[in-house]
């Protein structure tokens, strides 16, 4: 049986974050593995058809009070980029270069420190220099990356990723699946780890 957990995520979604803080201690708490996977949430809603909800500034004022006891909740900082909410396509063109030129832990490591930076320090991380910065931290060749990041068979990476996420029944963000049940939103992290509790080790 494949003991992974896949986990479908868009670094402009702030719940995402939320749950990226927490899959990878779940995960090896019961023996488990994650595959991370970069998806555009524009890209799942525009195939299915489903229309993203209009800018409404009394649920953005409601969802930045969760987010923030959210994030308390899980002892993780919480700050909203200044040019949130906008379509982030360098992050996760970033990540999919750093995956194949450097492998899927570095390339792992890279997206928590992304999404820290994105929504621990409200920095907007579609920024290749800002990409670049966190590349160099983690001995990740800077400039190679602001070159991958505009690379076309990056982009076509991205864009099969999605139809695959499409594929295999993911409609938006974060989505977890482990085997073969899936959990959609930050608030059924916990449920994944009851479900993980109750399968044999």
């Amino acid at each position: 049986m494949d003991r992974a957990i896949d986990f479908y995520f868009d670094f402009t979604s702030p719940y995402s974050y939320l749950a990226s803080t927490q899959i990878e201690d779940i995960a090896a708490r019961h023996g488990r593995t994650v595959r991370w996977h970069p998806v555009l949430l524009a890209g799942l809603t525009e195939a299915t058809g489903v229309k993203l909800t209009p800018f409404v500034p009394i649920k953005f004022a409601y969802a930045l009070k969760d987010l923030a006891r959210g994030a308390r909740l899980r002892g993780v900082p919480f700050a909203m980029p200044q040019d949130f909410p906008k379509l982030w396509l360098n992050p996760p063109r970033a990540f999919l270069w750093v995956h194949a030129a450097y492998g899927e832990d570095k390339a792992r490591a890279f997206a928590q420190r992304v999404f820290a930076k994105a929504f621990g320090e409200g920095v907007g991380v579609n920024d290749v220099e800002v990409l670049a910065e966190v590349a160099a931290r983690l001995d990740i060749d800077p400039d190679a990356l602001r070159a991958g990041v505009h690379d076309d068979e990056v982009k076509a990476a991205l864009k099969f990723r999605i139809e695959t996420a499409l594929a295999n029944g993911v409609f938006g963000v974060p989505f977890m699946v482990a085997d073969g049940e899936a959990w959609w939103g930050a608030d059924r992290v916990r449920e994944l780890d009851e479900y993980l509790a109750g399968q044999p080790a």
